[in-house]
């Protein structure tokens, strides 16, 4: 965003969760993927509403506890 359209819109925040779809993009899984990933809790989640979110931190402890099983 150039700094012309931050002065209009104002600065862009940080999302506090993430959408199932939004999580499997960031991973560059499947959503088939990464719903079975929450289904069996090794993707934390939640409930809002009707729908799951995930908070920022717990796809970061999803990819750490990947990554520290590789180098395990």
């Amino acid at each position: 965003m150039n700094e012309l359209n931050e002065l209009r819109v104002g600065p862009r925040l940080a999302p506090k969760w993430y959408s199932v779809a939004e999580v499997a993009e960031q991973l560059g899984y499947g959503l088939s993927k990464t719903k079975l990933l929450i289904a069996t809790g090794q993707i934390r989640s939640l409930k809002d509403g009707g729908h799951q979110r995930i908070p920022p931190e717990w796809v970061d402890e999803y990819v750490a506890r990947r990554v520290a099983e590789e180098c395990a």
